[in-house]
């Protein structure tokens, strides 16, 4: 769908997520720039769904593109509400660059009715089960002090940690099956149940698509930005992902 024609639908709401900014890719940065001026029309709130960024090492370490990014958002924020889910990549994004950007920030399993479905939104890594060694990480990173203490290191040391991280992911991913790196059906259903929710919506996979579930469920997925933008909008009678090119 192009921004034209999506100016003439009904109000809705937007998920985005995964775009993964860097400074090596100010491609991406300038099409999600020009999708925050012109593809906004008609759209009541906005959601991104973790890893913003492709890496985020602390507010007190933002990058200069990155700050032009939390301007953007800032005025967004100025004429919708824009919520933000932390990623597997950006999980130490904090209160300070949240307040920046106008972004409100969510827990990472957030429950609300939207256009009358109960809904539960997520990043989605906590879905992927199978991938033990993964979620053995993500319990420790999690932890509070472990988090702080983090934030206490020297800048360099953080960055330097930060990228050993990115290529270890990379090493090991090239070695996980399809099914370990995808959400398992069955933590998808217990978190449906669990939620009293008939609709999920996450990213983190990147395999964006629209999953009919048993008892009228729906599982949403948006996609990443690496070659194209991802985008899926939500309205009274609106269920559809486009595609935005860099």
């Amino acid at each position: 769908m192009t921004q034209a024609i999506a100016t003439r639908i009904e109000q809705h709401t937007v998920f985005v997520g995964d775009l993964h900014l860097s400074a090596d890719r100010p491609d991406i940065s300038q099409a999600f720039l020009a999708f925050l001026s012109h593809g906004l029309d008609n759209v009541e709130a906005l959601y991104v769904l973790g890893d913003l960024f492709e890496v985020w090492m602390g507010d007190d370490i933002a990058e200069p593109f990155s700050l032009e990014i939390a301007r953007a958002l800032q005025q967004v924020s100025q004429r919708m509400p824009v919520y933000f889910t932390q990623g597997n990549r950006d999980f130490l994004v904090g209160k300070d660059f949240c307040q920046r950007a106008g972004m409100t920030p969510l827990a990472d399993v957030h429950c609300t009715t939207l256009y009358g479905i109960q809904t539960v939104i997520l990043h989605g890594d906590s879905l992927c089960t199978l991938d033990e060694a993964y979620q053995k990480f993500r319990r420790f990173r999690s932890i509070k002090l472990v988090r702080w203490l983090y934030t206490q290191l020297p800048q360099s040391q953080r960055l330097k940690i930060a990228q050993n991280i990115r290529n270890k992911s990379k090493k090991d991913n090239q070695y996980k099956s399809t099914e370990i790196m995808d959400v398992e059906p069955q933590a998808v259903d217990a978190l449906l149940e669990q939620t009293h929710s008939t609709r999920m919506i996450h990213g983190h996979t990147h395999r964006p698509a629209i999953h009919q579930l048993a008892n009228n469920r729906q599982r949403l997925v948006v996609g990443d930005w690496y070659d194209q933008g991802s985008i899926l909008r939500i309205g009274p009678s609106l269920c559809e992902l486009n595609s935005l090119p860099l």
